[in-house]
C-alpha cells in the first residue's frame, strides 16, 4: 500500500525496499521518507494521536502539481487541488500537502 501510494500515484523513487521498510526519495537522496511496511499491511487509519500528523511536500513547478494530480485522479484517489497546491490523504489518513515552490508560483 506505501509503496502504491507514495511511489505510484505521489511519484517517488525507491531508493530501498528492505524486507519490512521501504525508502523513498525525491531529487535523489536529498528528500527522503522511510515506511514501516511490516507492521502497517492491513492496518486502517492510524490514531490522530499516534505518528506522524501530516507532510509537506515542495514541488519545482505547476506542472510537477498537474503530473502529481493527474496520477492520483487516474488512480482515483480524492484530492483537493486549489490551484497552488494539493491536498491528499494516504492510506493511513495521513493529510499530504503538495505545494508549488515559491520560486516557481
Amino acid at each position: 500500500m506505501a509503496r502504491r501510494f507514495y511511489v505510484d500515484a505521489l511519484g517517488f523513487e525507491t531508493t530501498l525496499d528492505f524486507p519490512g521498510a521501504l525508502f523513498v526519495s525525491a531529487g535523489g537522496y536529498h528528500h527522503h521518507m522511510a515506511m514501516n511496511v511490516w507492521n502497517s499491511r492491513g492496518v486502517g487509519p492510524r490514531a490522530a494521536t499516534l505518528g506522524l500528523a501530516d507532510v509537506a511536500i515542495t514541488v519545482p513547478g505547476r506542472a510537477d502539481l498537474d503530473a502529481v494530480a493527474e496520477r492520483l485522479r487516474h488512480r482515483a484517489i480524492p484530492l483537493h487541488d486549489d490551484g497552488t497546491s494539493i491536498r491528499v490523504d494516504d492510506p493511513w489518513k495521513t493529510r499530504v500537502t503538495l505545494t508549488v515552490g515559491e520560486a516557481s508560483a
